[in-house]
């Protein structure tokens, strides 16, 4: 046990009193209950997107909108290399191959301006993925996806409650994809859930996660009976999920303001270290307004993030490296390819080391950790 885990699960305080609504008063626990309703109202409400449907993880999530998007064996879809696997997977279930395109160094999102030169004429998708919920360039790829008739599927598992220029992270591109993981700004433990602009996209979205029937349209009472009309699977999250999750979105406001103070301490505290040119600290773009999903700082080299995690752990304090890049995993070599030179991707992840983030940190815990930060540079 560490005195400052990395993470622990967002809690508000009325999680255990919509689970005992749910199972005692509404008699619900599978799902499209009463509170997965409320979750897809919320939303819709407070991201103006015209489609949420929850799912069960971040990855069925993108597995649904790579349905969506109708990609065929052999289809390309272009996306970073720095990324979880779940974003390749879902279309490489499809048969489609991902293009790894490189990153920017300053966000550590694809880099906008290698995309263009990466498309061919078996180019079907662009993925652009919200580090950090940190907004991508966003106009540049739309434009782009617009030229050369491609579809955009937002991997915004980080950016719940982050904008770009104002708009939700999950609501620019065709489809947007949201996770809600325990290690999230909200949780529902495991879960996810699928954005869609278009509402006949979304029709069909719902038969997709609904095993390939129309039942969601029978309980609208459009239809007279239910039956099966197209391949699915089951995408739906349990009741008792949706009732843990609503009671967070009930505080999502002060969650995320929460947060943000965290992350502000811990900027001011780290900001002498990177004039010093000791570290390197987040880049944020002025048209994005970030959720502070993580605070990450960079090292000199992957020798002294190792040594730096070392010592933190020594002070039971964990912190964490991210993603080994997708084009050097044997999966990532065997299903898909890297366009162009891998400049920054490799380089950049080798330096990145993410600090304890989550609702329930307190201003001491920060400054505890940025003590011992401070202490490992003056020692070395």
């Amino acid at each position: 046990m560490y005195r400052i885990p990395f993470n622990v699960p967002p809690y508000a305080g009325n999680e255990m009193e919509n689970l005992r609504i749910a199972c005692e008063i509404n008699h619900k626990i599978s799902g499209d209950g009463p509170f997965t309703k409320k979750c897809r109202a919320w939303f819709e409400e407070k991201t103006g997107t015209p489609e949420f449907l929850l799912t069960t993880s971040g990855t069925d999530a993108l597995e649904l909108a790579a349905m969506l998007t109708g990609v065929k064996p052999g289809d390309e879809v272009i996306m970073p290399s720095y990324t979880f696997c779940s974003t390749a997977n879902a279309f490489v279930l499809r048969g489609a191959v991902p293009v790894f395109v490189d990153i920017r160094p300053d966000t550590m999102n694809i880099d906008e301006k290698k995309i263009e030169d990466a498309i061919t004429e078996k180019t079907r998708v662009i993925v652009p993925v919200h580090y950090a919920g940190v907004a991508c360039e966003m106009d540049t790829i739309l434009d782009i996806a617009k030229r050369h008739h491609l579809m955009v599927v937002e991997d915004a598992a980080q950016g719940v409650m982050a904008r770009y220029k104002g708009q939700y992270l999950g609501t620019i591109g065709d489809i947007g994809c949201y996770s809600f993981h325990e290690t999230k700004n909200y949780s529902m433990g495991e879960g996810g859930a699928t954005l869609i602009k278009d509402h006949a996209l979304g029709e069909e979205a719902e038969i997709l996660r609904e095993k390939g029937t129309n039942r969601a349209q029978f309980f609208r009472g459009q239809i007279d009976k239910y039956t099966w009309v197209n391949y699915g699977s089951s995408f739906l999250p349990g009741e008792l999920n949706a009732a843990y999750l609503y009671a967070q979105l009930e505080k999502a406001d002060l969650i995320n303001e929460t947060r943000l103070a965290r992350w502000n301490r811990y900027y001011e505290e780290l900001t002498p270290l990177a004039e010093e040119g000791r570290i390197e600290l987040a880049y944020i773009p002025k048209e994005c307004q970030h959720n502070a999903h993580m605070f990450y700082i960079k090292t000199k080299d992957l020798e002294e993030r190792q040594r730096l995690i070392a010592y933190l752990k020594e002070k039971e304090i964990l912190a964490v490296f991210h993603y080994i890049p997708l084009h050097s995993s044997p999966a990532g070599m065997r299903f898909g390819r890297f366009h162009g030179e891998d400049v920054y991707t490799t380089k950049e992840s080798e330096r990145l080391l993410r600090l304890p983030m989550y609702y329930s940190l307190t201003e001491d815990n920060v400054d505890e950790v940025c003590e011992r930060i401070k202490e490992f540079y003056k020692a070395n």
